[in-house]
């Protein structure tokens, strides 16, 4: 996956949230907004990355995701998993579930470990729908 840049990873989030949105749009969410030009050109670039693609309305351009979120969802958490340990989904898990920043309640407590069993089943394949 090409790296992204902040603003560029922050008009992603926007997109993913929005579903599609226009660069008047985008522009209004963005905190501390650059230009409108600058904005337009973050979104060719991401473009040429291959992120987003545009349809027209009228005279106006609307932007779309090109990877549907939950496959970008993967690509950024093995991004992560690489960077910051060394591709060890044990040692992330660890670190969420220890961290002081994250406090899990109980309920999700309960909901990591129905996962954590339902791969022991599986023989520790990885299970890649999300939510229970």
């Amino acid at each position: 996956m090409i790296s992204l840049s902040r603003r560029e990873r922050q008009i992603l989030d926007i997109l993913y949230a929005r579903g599609r949105a226009t660069s008047a749009e985008i522009l209004a969410t963005l905190p501390d907004p650059p230009s409108y030009s600058t904005t337009r050109a973050l979104l060719r670039i991401l473009e040429q990355k291959g992120h987003v693609r545009h349809e027209e309305d009228g005279p106006r351009y609307v932007f779309i995701p090109c990877v549907p979120r939950q496959e970008a969802s993967v690509m950024a958490l093995r991004h992560v998993l690489n960077t910051f340990f060394d591709g060890s989904a044990v040692a992330a898990a660890a670190t969420l579930v220890d961290g002081s920043a994250s406090k899990l309640s109980a309920e999700e407590l309960d909901r990591l470990k129905v996962r954590i069993e339902h791969a022991r089943r599986r023989g520790g394949r990885a299970h890649s729908h999300t939510g229970t």
